[in-house]
């Protein structure tokens, strides 16, 4: 994900999408421990989304206190 794209998103969109990809990052190490993950650098790219979402979502909440 691009972050112009996640700034486009409501706060809503951005919390919903925090959990899908929390569920994707949980099943992908799933898959890893069992041995079925066919890119391990998924599991890099979900935490990255994560963490993208997330600063935006604190950028957001600081704009709206200034």
């Amino acid at each position: 994900m691009k972050p112009k794209e996640i700034r486009e998103m409501t706060k809503e969109e951005l919390e919903q999408k925090i959990v899908s990809l929390k569920e994707q990052l949980f099943n992908l190490r799933y898959q890893a421990k069992t041995g079925r993950l066919e890119k391990p650098s998924q599991i890099r790219n979900a935490k990255k989304d994560i963490a993208r979402i997330n600063t935006i979502i604190k950028e957001k909440a600081n704009e709206s206190k200034s």
